[in-house]
């Protein structure tokens, strides 16, 4: 991946012509943030360009060995545990062989709302043991749709792991190219 052909907004797209913020130190280090009413709307949708419809707005997959019984026995387990802890999430099949850009077995896991990210993700940090987990988002060109053409991106430059990161196949992204 070459991260000179991605460009990226500036931070503060339309915060420019806004007073300074002070930078207060509280007696815990932190700095003083001025206090609103109004909450971001990021708490309740995703942010543009995020899939906020079918697809999900972010892919969590979830890795094991098939090689390894002991592994594969957790990731099932915890395939079990998510299905019945967190039965409004799309859950996919238990991979028996890699698939996708994938290189060893996984599970795979849709996360529609800010909500299900904010629940779910820290409880998979804690609950995941030994698996590895990568988590990217999906995002929409300027007519909703699935923007393949950024879905090299979203597998990498984008992502999140948890655990060993682990190799993504990139070429699944080429087809056509």
């Amino acid at each position: 991946m070459d991260p000179a052909k991605y460009t990226y907004p500036w931070p503060l797209e339309g915060y420019g012509e806004q007073e300074p913020l002070p930078e207060v130190q509280l007696t815990d280090k932190s700095i003083e943030n001025p206090q609103t009413n109004k909450l971001s709307s990021s708490y309740t949708t995703f942010t543009t360009p995020l899939a906020n419809g079918i697809r999900g707005a972010f892919d969590i997959h979830i890795y094991y060995s098939h090689h390894d019984e002991q592994e594969t026995a957790f990731a099932r387990a915890l395939w079990e545990r998510i299905r019945r802890e967190f039965p409004e999430l799309r859950i996919y099949k238990f991979w028996d062989r890699p698939v996708g850009p994938h290189f060893i077995t996984m599970f795979e896991v849709n996360l529609f709302t800010p909500a299900q990210f904010g629940a779910f993700v820290p409880w998979l940090a804690i609950n995941r043991g030994p698996l590895s987990v990568l988590i990217h988002p999906n995002t929409v060109n300027e007519q909703g749709e699935a923007a393949e053409d950024e879905e090299e991106r979203n597998h990498t430059q984008r992502a999140l792991w948890m655990g060993e990161r682990l190799p993504v196949r990139t070429k699944v992204f080429h087809k056509g190219r």
